[in-house]
């Protein structure tokens, strides 16, 4: 299997994973069941900047879902898809030419499924798994906290990603290029 088959492979079995049709079903696995996140409550934030000025662009069309074990009352496995075009920087022009640099019709997804989820003390979490941006798949670790309370889990996290790891050409103001670095952060809520 190449590279582009096997990223096509994982966006697949996330779009699968994410609209209920994951094989086997967790909900009929003793002990565990699928949670989706809560739309109105989730957020993915990114934050980048440029020697100008720096800025924030925000998505509150998040889709995740989660295998949930109430046995041992653990994440097993996590999946989250994001639209290109859903992050809202404030300012629409940036995000008309972000639409662009980032072929958001052509790769209209950013996508993390888990491969393993080890838990830590206080709720600390962390994902290994392969993130897929801009049709390109790679294998990052996120650091994340999970909160219960009032019948729902919440996970917070952050990651840094780097543009040039995902052959995105930095795009530039006044010919000044905005830095490699792309801070993350994402707030997902689940019902229990």
């Amino acid at each position: 299997m190449n590279r582009l088959q096997a990223g096509r492979l994982v966006v697949a079995s996330l779009v699968l994973l994410v609209w209920g049709s994951w094989t086997p079903n967790a909900n009929t696995l003793p002990g565990k069941r699928k949670l989706l996140a809560d739309k109105s409550a989730s957020v993915v934030t990114y934050a980048m900047h440029h020697p100008m000025h720096s800025w924030e662009g925000v998505s509150r069309d998040v889709n995740s879902a989660i295998v949930y074990n109430d046995d041992t009352q653990t994440i097993e496995n996590a999946a989250v898809s994001v639209k290109v075009g859903s992050f809202d920087s404030g300012n629409a022009n940036r995000d008309s030419n972000a639409m662009e640099t980032l072929e958001a019709l052509k790769y209209p997804n950013v996508t993390f499924v888990s491969q393993t989820i080890q838990t830590g003390a206080n709720g600390a979490l962390t994902l290994t798994g392969n993130l897929t941006f801009h049709n390109v798949t790679k294998p990052i670790t996120v650091q994340a906290t999970r909160k219960d309370g009032n019948g729902r889990m919440t996970v917070d996290g952050s990651f840094e990603l780097r543009l040039s790891d995902y052959a995105i050409k930095r795009p530039t103001l006044m010919t000044i290029p905005v830095d490699e670095d792309v801070q993350m952060k994402f707030t997902i809520v689940f019902r229990m």
